[in-house]
């Protein structure tokens, strides 16, 4: 049940474009102000598309079905500037999983290409059809070679895995329907098959205004400062029932007590993709350390990297186009001090944990191969637990 509190009209801070309650919605208290659509898309040039694919019900025969997964697709400079670079920073928590192009963003700190999420058997499908794609839409903006990000979490617990049911051409799908603005989550694109935390999880999204160049404590924009966003998308695959946390609340150990019956994922079976977007400018070395702060977003609701998890995480900033400008000669940045990165860090490691809830929140259950549920986390128990701690401490 969704608060009552929240009308039809609410802000894209509330609803999905598809009418779907997100995180604020149920109450969550949620630190930071997030930008107008509380989406990666916030980062201007950044456009999203999805391509979903649900088809058949029943047992599963390899090759035929029953069918959920999808693709994700995410443009840094929109789909008239696919070619151009952004630079780049990568950072893996825990290594059971796959990133493209991860060993060239190390090199050079620097991504040229759509990035793609999906599954783990479409991963290599995915990152070719990237190139594909680029050779037909753009090729004046191809170099002779191309490495760009493919990244995977597991679906195999919903989908036939092993049935390679994404093609070139959804792909290309996902790519065409890129788009700036507010943007679907839940069991969408690569993350339609995703479990999270026990529960239906799959895609999330969110961001936040960030203010540069205040003294500590003062959160306004005024002389001296630098304004932009953070936004982050994630696909949310992983975690224990157990460990869910929302606002500091131990959410999967109370929804434990209360289930009839017992949780269907397995023990040790998942992954996170984070892809952070900014409009700061920001470097290589930067972007990575805010790659790494994408754990403690993961961290705040309860995830462990654990040793089956693949939790690989991409930081890009839109800024410094002109650094990518051909020829030899030298050429001017600008750069935010190090010293200056506290809020940014902060920023995002409050819409890491944002884009998980929204996961969560932005869902319905799912049937998948095999008569295999999923069930979507429950609105009304955790909105009230949440809401009770918005209100403030209990008198002592």
């Amino acid at each position: 049940m969704v608060d009552p509190a929240v009308s039809p009209a609410a802000p894209a801070h509330h609803l999905s474009p598809t009418g779907q309650p997100r995180a604020r919605a149920l109450g969550i208290p949620l630190l930071g102000v997030p930008g107008v659509h509380n989406a990666i898309t916030d980062v201007a040039g950044v456009e999203v598309g999805y391509r979903t694919i649900i088809r058949g019900d029943g047992p599963l025969v390899v090759g035929q079905g029953p069918v959920r997964t999808g693709v994700t697709a995410i443009f840094p400079r929109g789909r008239e500037g696919a070619g151009v670079p952004v630079f780049a920073g990568v950072h893996s928590l825990n290594g059971n999983g796959e990133m493209t192009g991860f060993v060239w963003i190390e090199e050079c700190g620097r991504t040229e290409f759509p990035i793609v999420l999906t599954n783990t058997h479409s991963v290599g499908l995915a990152r070719d059809a990237v190139v594909k794609w680029m050779l037909s839409r753009a090729p004046t903006r191809m170099a002779p070679w191309a490495l760009p990000v493919a990244a995977e979490t597991y679906d195999g617990h919903l989908n036939d895995i092993n049935g390679f049911h994404v093609t070139d051409l959804d792909v290309g799908t996902a790519l065409d329907d890129a788009r700036s603005g507010p943007i679907d989550e839940g069991s969408i694109g690569g993350g339609t098959g995703m479990v999270c935390y026990e529960f239906k999880g799959g895609t999330g999204t969110s961001s936040r205004r960030v203010v540069v160049g205040n003294p500590p404590g003062v959160t306004d924009a005024g002389p001296g400062t630098t304004t932009g966003h953070v936004g982050v998308l994630v696909q949310a695959n992983f975690g224990r029932r157990q460990q869910l946390t929302i606002a500091g609340i131990p959410v999967g150990r109370w929804l434990m007590d209360a289930a009839a019956t017992a949780p269907s994922a397995a023990a040790d079976a998942g992954s996170i993709i984070v892809v952070i977007a900014t409009d700061l400018p920001l470097v290589p070395h930067q972007l990575k350390r805010l790659a790494r702060r994408a754990g403690l977003g993961v961290g705040k609701s309860g995830g462990i990297a654990g040793h089956g998890s693949g939790d690989i995480f991409l930081a890009f900033s839109t800024a410094n186009a002109g650094a990518f400008a051909p020829g030899l000669m030298p050429r001017s940045l600008e750069v935010l001090p190090d010293d200056a990165l506290n809020p940014v860090f902060t920023a995002v490691i409050e819409a890491v944990d944002e884009a998980i809830l929204n996961a969560l929140v932005s869902n319905r259950s799912m049937v998948g191969r095999d008569g295999h549920v999923v069930e979507a986390m429950p609105h009304e128990p955790v909105g009230a637990w949440c809401r009770a701690v918005a209100d403030g401490p209990p008198a002592l």
